[in-house]
């Protein structure tokens, strides 16, 4: 790729910022149109997490692929390539007669939005190569999710309010538009050195095993853990998860090379990611119940709520990323594990839900958190690998963050379904039903914290580097049964 004004690499952060917006805006917004989809469809509460859960499983089962496929055939055509099937996927929502129909639309726009994040970040991390302006640009891109936090909830509330709930997916179509116009004329293609081939084996394994798992979490609640379809989903998760292993010793080049985890930044922003955006995930879901089922808000009025959580989010992202630039990842995770922490502990302790200040305090506090966690994630993610292998590396940590967040929908959710049925019902039946689940969240929370205590430091950037020169010193051969040959 040829060196780029600085001009040019701003402009170039700014379309593949709005490939990361429309992505959030769409979760975000439909959070808050959940009840208005559990009327006009007269869905279960199993039903409305598949329909945030199916784009969810079917974007994190294909994020490595798209990662790996952009750095082998182009990063801006597959980025293309994506930003028109998600608008696709958009306009099918829009139109959905059902809500069969509509998560069959939703996996049109998973597999559209598999294409644009994690190439999005590749061709970020192959503009910005110098370290501290890259951490810069990466804090930029964290903010983008606050601001979609931001906005989401208030123009989707607005929306959902005056027109209903499928406007909220025409707003992809001019963002959509834009974007593709704009990477046409200023964005680079750009490939890796050493293209990785395919792995439809452990494509298809990494499938099965979201899927199943998930299903069983969702189903639980009703069907209970001796039902034959739920341990038969636990069991046929983990035959898959075991094989999956199996064939990556094995293989040349693998769907995820294991020697990535040898990195133990790389592993601890891993576990990091899942932890926090499983937070995320479950946060948002029951919240957006709890304020208008329960307190009876309009889809509007419940954005406003929202609102204090995503400000900060949105004002802390970029903080963050100058924070990784100048300090590293640590003091950021720090933060954002206890800040989460406090949040959780917040609803699980001392029922935050029941008290208006209280409950300010608690999306205050989660949006510090989760806006400060995004940047170090990304960060480490990519910065330990060499920049041939952005791509994939990125996906790995963009897959990360999807799994995450859809194991938070169903784990939370089903939590929530056995204490209440419906996720309806007087505050304080749903504050009783939902305590587990803010336990499960300060959990998710205080592995952040942790974690990002001991995974981060000058041991574990030697460790980084030590991978990043495996690969640059062993560019034409793989390991097998797990062992790097020499």
């Amino acid at each position: 790729m040829p060196e780029l004004s600085p001009r040019r690499r701003l402009l170039v952060l700014g379309i593949c910022c709005l490939s990361l917006l429309i992505v959030s805006l769409d979760n975000t917004i439909l959070n808050v149109a959940l009840p208005s989809l559990q009327r006009d469809f007269h869905a279960s509460l199993s039903g409305l997490q598949w329909t945030i859960d199916a784009y969810l499983i079917v974007l994190a089962s294909l994020l490595i692929l798209a990662g790996s496929t952009a750095d082998r055939i182009g990063r801006r055509r597959v980025f293309q390539t994506g930003l028109t099937l998600f608008v696709t996927g958009s306009v099918l929502c829009s139109l959905a007669p059902s809500l069969g129909w509509l998560v069959a639309a939703r996996v049109v726009q998973a597999i559209g939005g598999s294409m644009l994040n994690p190439v999005a970040m590749s061709i970020i991390t192959n503009v910005f190569t110098e370290p501290r302006e890259r951490a810069r640009a990466i804090g930029v891109w964290g903010g983008v999710v606050g601001l979609s936090m931001a906005m989401g909830p208030l123009v989707g509330g607005l929306l959902v309010d005056s027109v209903g709930w499928r406007a909220i997916f025409w707003l992809n179509l001019p963002i959509g538009a834009a974007a593709l116009v704009l990477t046409a004329l200023f964005v680079p293609e750009s490939r890796a050195s050493r293209p990785r081939r395919p792995d439809p084996l452990g494509q298809g394994l990494v499938i099965v095993t979201l899927a199943t798992l998930t299903f069983a979490i969702i189903e639980v609640p009703e069907l209970g853990w001796t039902a034959p379809a739920v341990a038969g989903g636990v069991l046929v998760a983990a035959a898959a998860l075991v094989a999956f292993v199996a064939h990556a010793r094995r293989a040349d080049e693998p769907l995820i090379d294991l020697r990535f985890f040898r990195s133990v930044p790389f592993s601890g922003a891993t576990v990091i990611a899942v932890s926090s955006f499983a937070a995320l995930g479950g946060f948002l879901f029951v919240n957006s119940l709890y304020l208008q089922n329960v307190r009876g808000l309009s889809a509007l009025h419940a954005g406003l709520v929202l609102l204090p959580m995503a400000a900060m989010t949105a004002v802390f992202g970029p903080l963050s990323g100058r924070l990784v630039g100048a300090r590293g990842p640590r003091p950021s995770l720090q933060i954002a594990g206890a800040a989460m922490l406090a949040s959780g502990l917040m609803f699980a302790l001392f029922d935050a839900e029941t008290g208006t200040a209280t409950l300010f305090f608690a999306y205050v506090l989660f949006g510090i958190g989760f806006g400060m966690v995004n940047a170090p994630i990304t960060n480490t993610a990519v910065s330990g690998m060499p920049r041939s292998q952005a791509g994939v590396a990125a996906a790995v940590a963009s897959t990360s963050r999807q799994v995450g967040q859809a194991l938070g929908v169903a784990v939370m959710g089903a939590v929530l379904a056995a204490g209440t049925g419906s996720g309806q019902g007087e505050v304080s039946r749903f504050v009783a039903a939902a305590r587990p689940a803010y336990w499960v969240l300060a959990g998710c929370a205080a592995a952040v914290l942790v974690l990002g205590t001991l995974t981060t430091g000058r041991r574990a950037a030697r460790s980084a580097a030590r991978v990043s020169a495996l690969f640059e010193t062993e560019p034409e051969r793989h390991p097998v049964s797990g062992a790097s040959t020499r």
